[in-house]
């Protein structure tokens, strides 16, 4: 491989965790470490972000002062503002262009060209549409006020329900139990686990979530059904049309497929994942994607 081709730098970054990709004519290297929600967690969010990118290298078996030559395109979580990407972007090697987390899954589930929408819900949610080379989508505001259908949301919304059924309010299910068990057996527990708990806390509980709706538990269906509703209106809100295809990304975006089913909808496969995504803007940046 000629070492004169450019080097590219893809990172992905969310509430889960990250991950940086190393390209030079192909694929060379991955690193992964832990979440990077900026909004949540800005210097902690950094660490992750620098250390994938040096597991990355040091897969791809390149020295720190070759990957300061790299041109990057990183999607990241919570990065609501110019002056917060500019800020990234000055801690990041190489020319890095630093943008919201939405861009690079919209590439990586659609390629570099197809119109449709996608609906990423993972960790945090949003739902974006491209048509005609046009970005516009809505959600991915963060948990305290959006995110809705995501893994934080159905765990903090699950938790809320909880103690509405200890409270006389709502009838009390399996999942119910469950959870109180899994925060320590009291209300209390619950307010405290609340009390210190972030977006990737929140969605270490969605599987438990999952897996009652699965057993037909009557309070996971309606968070589910809940969440597949917000996501139709997102949808509507978008002018989505009928012949554009929906793209489900993210871990629990297929979950959600039966729920959204409709006569005349297609649903397309994720041709990749965010970062592709960010690889492909990447190389774009450089006139190659």
């Amino acid at each position: 491989m000629a070492q004169a081709d450019p080097l590219f730098l893809g990172i992905d970054g969310g509430g889960t965790g990250c991950r940086a990709a190393l390209w030079r004519g192909g694929p060379i290297g991955q690193g992964a470490a832990g979440p990077a929600n900026l909004t949540s967690d800005f210097e902690a969010g950094l660490a992750n972000i620098g250390k994938a990118i040096a597991r990355a290298a040091q897969a791809a078996g390149l020295p720190e002062e070759t990957v300061q030559t790299a041109i990057g395109h990183a999607g990241l979580a919570g990065v609501q503002s110019e002056a917060m990407a500019h800020r990234v972007a000055a801690a990041l090697p190489g020319r890095c262009r630093v943008t919201e987390d939405r861009d690079i899954a919209i590439a990586g589930a659609l390629g570099p060209e197809e119109d449709g929408a996608v609906l990423a819900i993972g960790t945090g949610s949003f739902v974006g549409l491209r048509r005609a080379g046009t970005i516009r989508a809505v959600g991915g505001w963060g948990l305290q006020l959006s995110d809705q259908a995501s893994g934080a949301w159905l765990g903090r919304a699950a938790l809320a329900a909880t103690l509405e059924a200890i409270d006389g309010m709502r009838d009390r299910t399996a999942l119910c139990d469950a959870l109180l068990d899994r925060v320590g057996g009291t209300p209390q527990d619950i307010v405290g686990f609340a009390a210190s708990a972030n977006p990737a806390t929140y969605g270490t509980l969605a599987p438990m979530v999952l897996g009652a709706a699965e057993a037909g538990d009557a309070l996971a269906c309606a968070l589910f059904e809940q969440g597949a509703q917000w996501l139709d209106r997102a949808l509507g809100a978008l002018g989505h049309a009928a012949h554009e295809p929906i793209c489900l990304t993210g871990g629990l975006g297929p979950r959600y497929r039966a729920a959204l089913d409709r006569p005349g909808r297609r649903f397309l496969a994720p041709r990749g994942t965010p970062l592709d995504g960010a690889l492909i803007l990447a190389r774009r940046t450089d006139g190659q994607a």
